[in-house]
């Protein structure tokens, strides 16, 4: 008997769905929402090369969210990692940070760094 027998059919990747919320941001216009598209559609790397999405990647977006569909193995941190990158890039990091969403697993939040907190613990 070989042990690898039992295994379903070999080369079958199953495609992964990540959603980025920028609500927050959006509706203060700190961002625009369609430069991180754009961002995203230039800098994802699809067989070592960024910018070439062809069928296997989308990047889609209405009002304050965007959405990476992949037939392929996709990595939800290499996102995070993309979407860091664009804040850094535009000068935002400092005051937005990217968070997983509670309720779902596969959505990132941009989300404001409580100020408020850090002021308080600095004049005691």
């Amino acid at each position: 008997m070989s042990r690898g027998a039992a295994a379903g059919p070999k080369g079958k990747k199953k495609g992964a769905s990540f959603t980025i919320d920028c609500a927050k941001p959006v509706e203060d216009k700190i961002m625009d929402i369609a430069s991180l598209e754009k961002f995203l559609q230039e800098r994802i790397k699809v067989g070592g090369k960024a910018g070439a999405l062809g069928e296997s990647v989308t990047v889609t977006r209405d009002k304050s969210r965007i959405t990476v569909l992949s037939d392929s193995n996709f990595s939800k941190r290499y996102l995070k990692y993309l979407t860091k990158k664009y804040l850094k890039k535009h000068n935002v990091r400092d005051w937005l940070r990217v968070i997983a969403s509670n309720k779902d697993r596969n959505v990132y939040e941009l989300r404001y760094f409580n100020i408020a907190e850090n002021e308080g613990e600095e004049e005691e």
